[in-house]
């Protein structure tokens, strides 16, 4: 059974690179413009990013910034009252925003490196980096939450790819940290951090479980078939920092600090922790 489930792991695993490879490049050879293709220490054939391929990534990044700059003007001109206050905040309203998702993207990379724990069956606790992450779109709303989302995922790509297939890379680093921006689904809710970020956790583990499954499946505990392992494996880590991070959002001092964060003359009232 192990062996028919890897055999067809890995046969779609060959198909998605294909099909990857057809969308983003007319030829394999512009495709490794991108990307170069490296062994690396355990044997494994990895896509590592050239310099064209890093200029094309800040590109994005820089891109996906703008896009939750226009989200959250749009969020917030939904919310807003009065049409002069709107726009006399209108500039530094915009340059808020662009500056607080690009702290968070900063901020949740450099809290992913702060490992709390680390399972002895792979994955760690770090120090609360999805919160980080969620909170553009819950302050922002949907749209910004996913464009900042992707921009911290391509940002991971840059300082620390593991891609061993082309659509790999879209499940674990575009879709899977994109989903931490699903927080934006409750940014006018009450208790709405609390609701965003364990539907951002749950997106997150999806795609996750979905990575798992189809490209790591070789992976397996022994005894155990590609699909549950997936989900036992992703599970501990993800939910592990879940657990730990809704026990301190539960604590009054705590939500009383998130609130501070966003308090300025240009907030608006609707964007606080219930």
């Amino acid at each position: 059974m192990r062996t028919v489930h890897y055999k067809s792991a890995v046969q779609d695993c060959n198909f998605c690179m294909d099909t990857m490879l057809s969308l983003l490049a007319h030829t394999k050879e512009d495709f490794f413009m991108l990307y170069n293709v490296v062994v690396n220490d355990w044997g494994e054939t990895t896509y590592v990013p050239t310099a064209l391929g890093n200029v094309l990534l800040v590109v994005v990044l820089i891109a996906l910034l703008a896009v939750a700059v226009v989200f959250a003007r749009k969020q917030r001109n939904k919310t807003g009252s009065d049409d002069g206050d709107r726009k006399m905040a209108h500039s530094k309203l915009t340059v808020k925003q662009l500056a607080f998702c690009a702290m968070a993207i900063a901020l949740g990379t450099v809290l992913s490196n702060i490992k709390l724990f680390h399972f002895p069956t792979g994955g760690s606790i770090t120090l609360l980096s999805m919160l980080v992450i969620c909170l553009p779109g819950y302050w922002f709303g949907l749209g910004a939450g996913i464009a900042t989302g992707i921009a911290y995922g391509v940002l991971q790509l840059l300082i620390d790819p593991y891609v061993l297939y082309p659509m790999q890379l879209i499940v674990d680093y575009i879709l899977a940290f994109g989903a931490l921006g699903l927080s934006g689904l409750f940014s006018n809710a009450k208790f709405g951090l609390l609701k965003g970020y364990i539907t951002a956790v749950l997106g997150r583990y999806v795609f996750a479980v979905i990575s798992g499954w189809i490209f790591f499946g070789a992976y397996a505990w022994e005894g155990w078939d590609p699909l549950p392992y997936s989900l036992a494996y992703n599970a501990i880590y993800i939910f592990a920092e879940a657990a730990v991070t809704l026990l301190i959002l539960s604590v009054k001092p705590v939500q009383n600090l998130f609130c501070l964060l966003y308090t300025s003359d240009a907030a608006d009232d609707s964007l606080r922790v219930d």
